[in-house]
This record gives structure tokens, C-alpha cells and sequence, in this order.
């Protein structure tokens, strides 16, 4: 929001507060069913405000729920002139039996990785710090994509993978899902399974997108670094059955998805962590 806030492009945070909502809930095989927001500010502008309900709106149509209603609140003094506040929260539903809950996952089951969009609005602190110390101008052509200004590519939209996710599960294979937000390839992927086994991520298995190199590279953050603080390009994971797997890629690919195979879930020995990286060097390269 701070960077919506100073390049006045406010029709995207929406969608992202959205995207947060509904990626959290699928994750447990949950269908989002409706929204609800909550957006502060000291004096309330309906420009802006527009602009940002109608991403609210977009991220709902996106993920299949609906916006049915929400909180708008002035409060002088609270919020600096221009400044604003968004918070929000989905409700969803899954039959019992279909809960992901985090224990279905087993060893030998495969990583599969769904291409982000971007940032997916986590690490702004750390790339608005790269921006600043580097004097990078928001508003300039961005380094790494000719045309498109630099708050373009910081601020694309968190992708929504509600119906993707959801049409996976609803096929079988599925044992777990990992939305790889705050905490990064690191904290994010063990919470969809159980804490005896370990997960093991090839992590040339992908490309890194241009806006993380450009981060790594200015930022001089190391490759650990990048990889706790960031999605690094994998916005979704999924722990799938072996037997299983060419299914739900077809039918990820085939909801729009770009899908990568990252690696297994595999026993965890006493003393290993709960993710092994491996070829993590070759992005310091």
C-alpha cells in the first residue's frame, strides 16, 4: 500500500488483499464463498477509494466469491493526508473428509510448483529498502522490462489460484497445498506437512523471474536470503501422489497454471531441517 500510495496506482492492492485471503483458504481444499473488507483513511477520497474497491471486486470475480458488503472509516489524525488502510477476510467451505489439513502428505509424494506473478505483495519492506538505498526512481523505466515502469513490476497483482487449486483437488492425487507468501520458500512449504517428513526442492528446477534477479543483484542479498523473504517465482505448491502427478499437471496446466516439477517429500533423519535447497548456489551466479 505505501508504494500504491506514492505512485498513486491504487486499482491493483485489491486485488492482492484478496489474493491473500482466498490463496489461504484453498489451501485446505476450502471454496472462498464471500468477502468482506475494511478500508481506513483520514479523509476519504472517492477517486481512490474507487479505485481500490474495484480491485477488491476484480480479486472476487477472479477467485469466484462474493463482495457482500464491507467498512469504510474516517479518521482524522489517525492517517496522514493521502494515506489509507486495507484490511479484509474471506469465508470458505470444504466437506470434512476433503479438509487439506496438513497430515495427508506422505514420503514420495512430488513437489509441484505453480508460477507467481511477481512479488504477490510479500518482501515490499526489503525491495522498497533495495529501491531506496539504490535511488531507483518508481516512476522510471524499469531495468529489467523495457516499456514498463518499475512500480509496474513491483506492484503486479498477487495471482489468485482459487479455481486452479480447486479443480486439482477436486480430481484426486492432491494431498497438500503451500501458499508461499511471508517466510518464502522456507517457512511456507512445511506447513502442509507433517513433521516427519522433509522436503527436498531442486531449485534449478526453475528460472528465476527477472524482478528477483534485479533484487538479488542491486539488494546484494544472498540466495538463503532471497529464498526466506521472497516466492522466488513459485507462488503455490502442491504435494501430489506419484501416480497422480501427469493429472493434476494437465489439469493445471490446463487452468492456466504454469507448473513446475520442484522435487519430493522424502523421511526426515534426526537433526535434518524441514527443507533441504538444493542448488541454491547457482543463484548467486
Amino acid at each position: 500500500m505505501r508504494l500504491a500510495i506514492e505512485t498513486g496506482q491504487h486499482d491493483t492492492v485489491g486485488i492482492d488483499l484478496v489474493a491473500m485471503c482466498v490463496n489461504d483458504l484453498v489451501v485446505q481444499g476450502a471454496e472462498p464463498l464471500f468477502f468482506l473488507d475494511y478500508y481506513a483513511t483520514g479523509c476519504l477520497s472517492l477517486e481512490t477509494a474507487q479505485a481500490v474497491i474495484a480491485g477488491i471486486a476484480e480479486g472476487c470475480r477472479i477467485a469466484g466469491c462474493a463482495l457482500i458488503g464491507g467498512e469504510t472509516a474516517e479518521m482524522p489524525g489517525m492517517y496522514c493526508d493521502g494515506d489509507y488502510d486495507l484490511a479484509g477476510f474471506a469465508v470458505g467451505a470444504v466437506e470434512r473428509d476433503s479438509l487439506l489439513d496438513g497430515d495427508k502428505a506422505q514420503a514420495g509424494d512430488v513437489i509441484l510448483g505453480l508460477a507467481s506473478s511477481g512479488l504477490h505483495a510479500n518482501g515490499l519492506s526489503l525491495a522498497r529498502r533495495v529501491i531506496e538505498v539504490t535511488g531507483t526512481a518508481l516512476d522510471a523505466t524499469c531495468p529489467f522490462a523495457p516499456g514498463r515502469r518499475l512500480a509496474d513490476m513491483v506492484l503486479e497483482p498477487t495471482r489468485i489460484y482459487t479455481r486452479s487449486c480447486l479443480a486439482a483437488v477436486a480430481g484426486g492425487g492432491v494431498h497438500g497445498l503451500a501458499h508461499i507468501t511471508g517466510g518464502g520458500l522456507i517457512e511456507n512449504p512445511p506447513r502442509a506437512f507433517p513433521d516427519s517428513l522433509t522436503a527436498r526442492i531442486d531449485m534449478s528446477a526453475w528460472i528465476l523471474p527477472p524482478v528477483f534477479l534485479w533484487l538479488r543483484a542491486t539488494g546484494d542479498i544472498e540466495a538463503s536470503e532471497l529464498a526466506r523473504t521472497f516466492n522466488c517465482g513459485i507462488g503455490m505448491m502442491a504435494f501430489v501422489a506419484p501416480e497422480s502427478v501427469e493429472t493434476v499437471t494437465a489439469c493445471l496446466e490446463k487452468a492456466g497454471e504454469t507448473v513446475y516439477r520442484l522435487g519430493q517429500l522424502e523421511p526426515r533423519n534426526d537433526g535434518q531441517p524441514a527443507m533441504i535447497l538444493e542448488n541454491l548456489e547457482s543463484w548467486s551466479e
